[in-house]
């Protein structure tokens, strides 16, 4: 960026007595002319540019983006127009987004946004209410809590269990092994962690989770201050689940070596497959081993809406806690999630009260400060977003569109799995991922790892597709994953070709070598 900037004196600057001159800044009863132009020309903007994105990328690459957008001014020192401002964006900034709602836009879990959710947005950043403390969002924190009681209604659990909105899945996951660390620390210990920090057996403590679980359950781990030592993987079978055979034999392992499990982490919606733990099982096991059970849903959680595949989430309601997103199969802006509690006493490992904003009075006249249910302070009331979809979009579209990405994710399974020189990794996708690799008969001089990182950057780079890649046993593949319910079979083929063309062009710098 252009960090340049004009030297000033402000020494003998007067000092303007009126506040008038800022009014147009802000928005208030006098200002919402101003405020409706602004508006008026972004959504202009913004219908302009998305009426002229035809391809889900620009196709620039990160070095002349970089040197594109290197050149653009951070500030302006007397202030200028929107439409100026439009006009120095519009190549960079609009025109050369990843446009997540095209149909090739394959990529990751990066959810185009519903309009409504956009609408909702407009609201929260007018009012800006901060979620920390019932003063400063009163009629956001009752809202917030309806959503959470309805989650946790749809998730199952009972009166006596709680939730709070969090910035997603990192977050989540974190909230809820702080809070088994804490509870097992208290039972176990009798060591109050907030107070006393970690017993001195803290390095026996351990977290049992999948191999294919997120990195967060390790990242967690570390910033809780046990370290990542202190998780323990266990095998997936076949189909990418955590295979519960494996977890006894480590259970058994730990207990000889008077180590001290104390959480299991379920995923339900891995990263690159979308499996899903066997919840129910687990769940008899962490009963029987007295470990807190979280479910990472982040991905799966969406599920509670579908009208077909509501059973796969079969024994979540039997976790201690509960990772949801809404920035994946719920289509919100990002960010938005929610950490679910199945008891709310819990919460308790949380809480610190500040005179200044959240004192015990509170609690004893019935004021809610929803920060003694967050490690965030100011939060947003991302909560509007999903209340604003659940009621213009209904529930029953919300399901249609989630099943139809899961069989769109079938469909093109089985249609892959048929191509010459292609191998599906998970040919009958749980979800809404499918993991496939570009591999044709060629000698072993040819590295098709190299190919098909080639491939995937190709389309990126030419805007025919936003693909994604990664790595599975060593081998690179290329991934689909289908969360637009705008996306179609023939867009998916039409990629595939694309892929398929582009993979011989590859093969042939490896025949005849220049």
């Amino acid at each position: 960026m252009n960090f340049a900037f004009k030297a000033e004196s402000v020494e003998n600057r007067p000092i303007n007595q009126s506040s008038r001159q800022y009014d147009n800044f802000f928005l208030h009863g006098e200002s919402t002319e101003s405020y409706q132009h602004i508006v008026q020309q972004v959504s202009e903007k913004l219908a302009e540019v998305m009426n002229k994105l035809e391809d889900p990328y620009s196709g620039k690459s990160p070095s002349s983006l970089y040197q594109e957008l290197n050149k653009l001014s951070v500030f302006s020192y007397e202030g200028e127009s929107i439409e100026s401002l439009l006009k120095d964006i519009n190549d960079t900034l609009l025109m050369s987004n990843i446009h997540i709602a095209h149909q090739k836009s394959v990529a990751h879990l990066h959810c185009p946004p519903l309009v409504s959710a956009l609408a909702a947005e407009m609201v929260i950043n007018a009012f800006n209410p901060s979620m920390d403390s019932w003063d400063q969002s009163p009629a956001a924190t009752y809202l917030e809590q309806e959503m959470i009681q309805w989650l946790l209604h749809r998730f199952g659990y009972d009166s006596e269990a709680d939730g709070v909105f969090t910035s997603g899945g990192t977050q989540s996951n974190y909230t809820g092994l702080l809070i088994a660390r804490d509870s097992f620390c208290k039972k176990i210990f009798g060591v109050d962690v907030q107070k006393q920090g970690l017993p001195k057996q803290f390095q026996r403590m351990r977290i049992l989770c999948s191999e294919d679980a997120h990195f967060t359950v390790k990242k967690s781990a570390s910033q809780l201050g046990l370290g990542e030592e202190s998780v323990v993987s266990i095998r997936t079978d076949k189909n990418h689940r955590l295979c519960t055979a494996d977890l006894n034999r480590k259970l058994e392992e730990l207990d000889k070596e008077q180590l001290l499990p104390f959480a299991l982490v379920a995923t339900c919606g891995t990263t690159d497959f979308g499996s899903i733990d066997p919840l129910s099982d687990m769940a008899a096991i962490a009963k029987k081993h007295g470990l807190w059970l979280h479910v990472d849903a982040a991905f799966g959680g969406a599920l509670i809406l579908s009208h077909q595949h509501r059973s796969k989430l079969r024994g979540i309601e039997k976790a201690d806690s509960i990772t949801v997103d809404f920035h994946k199969l719920f289509y919100q802006p990002i960010s938005c999630g929610a950490f679910l509690l199945k008891n709310g006493e819990e919460f308790r490992y949380l809480q610190h009260h500040a005179d200044y904003l959240n004192p015990e009075e509170d609690e004893e006249i019935g004021i809610v400060n929803l920060v003694n249910k967050s490690v965030q302070t100011t939060r947003r009331f991302d909560a509007l977003k999903l209340f604003f979809s659940l009621r213009m979009v209904g529930t029953k579209q919300y399901g249609d569109m989630i099943d139809h990405t899961l069989f769109l994710a079938s469909s093109a399974a089985c249609y892959i799995d048929g191509m010459v020189n292609m191998k599906v990794i998970n040919v009958d996708p749980e979800l809404n991922t499918i993991v496939f690799r570009f591999v044709p008969s060629v000698s072993d001089t040819v590295d098709l790892n190299q190919v098909n990182r080639n491939i995937q950057k190709h389309l990126l780079y030419t805007g025919k597709a936003v693909l994604a890649k990664t790595t599975i046993k060593g081998e690179v593949c290329l991934k689909f994953t289908l969360l637009n319910p705008r996306t179609k079979l023939e867009d998916l083929k039409e990629i595939l070709a694309d892929i398929h063309e582009f993979g011989e062009l590859e093969l042939e710098k490896w025949r005849f070598p220049v």
